[in-house]
């Protein structure tokens, strides 16, 4: 990189002073780290929960039905971000995460905790896309890797954080406080929000909201999740049920395509997908969702009832991971603010975590704590180098004004992977789980009791001969799922070699990167 453009790029993030990018910044991450925290927090008191209120066979659901309904608003936040500005959406996203914070913490039922976990979902899918697009109203892109690094760096927190948090609460003063603690975080969010969130001005014109293409859209993505978690367990998949599903999920699709051609402003432009760069590391993001959050979802409740960690424990033995994320992320980050290149980096991250998987599956009941906590960090070390790389990418593609709802396109995409993760992996474990735990209460003589409702506390006390065969069980049931995932990670590290490199942009000009080192634009702040 010459001077010239370094200059360049020193001025533009001085059209704010550093002080107010930082402040904003640390607003941003208190609100990312809240939604999350929320993907990750429950992992560690789900058994407890799902004990407590009887719903061993919707434990999925708690995960699933937060990652979905955080899915279908992504665009949704995305497109009205880009068209109104994006400070007063944040807020109402905040606003409607603390709602359903408030729900899950009264619940009394598996049902009324599926419901406010959708509608945390709903705030959370915002907190998510807004933070990421939000950095891009304030820094250009050669500048954005070491703060994109630093988001990776706080989703690494967060998939430690959350469950040991979520161990702590569930041995201590309750799980309810996963959902109460999200009360003041919210109010700070919302505070910093108000107070240091200071964005260009956008021109003050009616919206055209896309609603036809966002119902569709939500349709599909339902019905394609509800596919997975049905499929084989709950219904038969040559069932009426499932076929039905999976002729809802293609006829939403087209005709969700036929709305965007007509749509004055779509809630995700079909123009996008022209972009080489932006169909690569999509399909790449989709494949690293699935493996993520199909892998993680389960890993705490498979240390609590194997390695008979406590909760609060099977959190600390998610740290390897959550360090070599944390390291990875950050060192990459600042590598492409320093250097400019960024392809390799989302390449070796999808290989390695790919070997980390590959690690994981060999797993067995008998497998040292310290051998699992490794395998783990080799992943967390893969999807530090790839996860935040691939959102730089999509947002050096498209112009200032479409950066929003690309970025949301992007990031659905790779949330509708984990949701297909997790719903296919834990329909899979479950189901696995299901039969091997019914073989042991046969040939146990009815020893284990009631399957439904398995704690890591009650599995404590049954006799040892019990104990050794629903171990056994749920390491039999988990651990061959990993290997599965490992041959997607290697199609994905194939697409990721065909992207272009392209100059990252040294402005944040609404142009395309091929025109960035034109003179830059004051910054009209509200």
């Amino acid at each position: 990189m010459t001077h010239a453009a370094t200059a360049t790029v020193e001025e533009t993030v001085g059209a704010q002073p550093r002080r107010s990018i930082a402040l904003v910044f640390a607003g941003l991450m208190v609100a990312m780290l809240l939604a999350s925290l929320d993907q990750t927090i429950f992992s560690t008191a789900l058994p407890t929960i799902v004990g407590e209120l009887d719903g061993v066979d919707h434990m999925l659901w708690v995960t699933t039905a937060y990652i979905l309904a955080s899915t279908i608003m992504m665009p949704v936040y995305g497109k009205v971000g880009d068209l109104i500005g994006r400070k007063s959406i944040f807020i109402a996203a905040i606003s409607l995460f603390m709602v359903g914070s408030l729900i899950g913490g009264v619940a009394d039922s598996m049902t009324v905790l599926i419901i406010g976990r959708a509608v945390q979902g709903l705030g959370g899918g915002g907190l998510m896309i807004l933070s990421q697009a939000i950095i891009a109203d304030i820094v250009p892109a050669r500048e954005r890797g070491k703060y994109m690094g630093i988001m990776g760096g706080v989703f690494a927190l967060s998939s430690v954080a959350g469950p040991l948090l979520g161990g702590f609460f569930t041995e201590g003063i309750g799980w309810r406080w996963a959902f109460w603690m999200n009360l003041p975080l919210g109010v700070l969010a919302i505070a910093a929000a108000v107070f240091f969130l200071h964005l260009p001005h956008h021109e003050r014109t009616r919206p055209r909201i896309d609603v036809a293409g966002i119902a569709l859209l939500a349709l599909a993505s339902s019905a394609l999740v509800l596919t997975s978690v049905w499929g084989g367990t709950t219904y038969a998949w040559d069932s009426t049920v499932i076929l039905g599903l999976i002729a809802l999920t293609v006829i939403a699709v087209v005709g969700f395509v036929q709305v965007e051609r007509r749509a004055a402003e779509p809630v995700m432009p079909l123009r996008m997908f022209r972009e080489r760069n932006f169909n690569l590391t999509t399909a790449a993001g989709l494949i690293i969702g699935i493996a993520m959050f199909g892998a993680l979802a389960y890993m705490p409740t498979y240390l609590q009832m194997v390695t008979g960690a406590s909760a609060t424990k099977a959190g600390l033995l998610m740290i390897p991971m959550m360090g070599g994320l944390l390291v990875t992320s950050t060192i990459s980050g600042r590598a492409v603010s320093r250097t400019g290149r960024y392809k390799v980096f989302p390449i070796v991250g999808t290989l390695v975590t790919g070997v980390g998987l590959a690690l994981l599956s060999t797993m067995t009941a008998d497998t040292a704590v310290a051998v699992t906590c490794a395998f783990l960090a080799v992943m967390g070390i893969g999807l530090g180098l790839s996860m935040q790389i691939l959102i730089l990418i999509v947002q050096n593609t498209f112009p200032a004004r479409e950066v929003g709802t690309a970025t949301a396109a992007n990031t659905y995409f790779r949330q509708i992977g984990a949701s297909l993760g997790s719903a296919v992996v834990g329909t899979i474990f479950a189901s696995r789980l299901t039969d091997l735990l019914t073989a042991s209460a046969g040939s146990a003589g009815g020893g284990v009791g009631d399957t439904n409702s398995l704690t890591p506390e009650a599995v404590h006390h049954l006799p040892a001969a019990v104990q050794h065969m629903i171990v056994n069980a749920y390491s039999d049931a988990l651990t061959p799922v990993f290997l599965y995932l490992v041959p997607l990670l290697g199609i994905a590290a194939v697409l990721l070699a065909f992207v272009t490199e392209k100059p990252l942009a040294t402005t944040i000009e609404d142009t395309p990167a091929e025109t960035a080192g034109l003179p830059v634009p004051a910054l009209a702040l509200d």
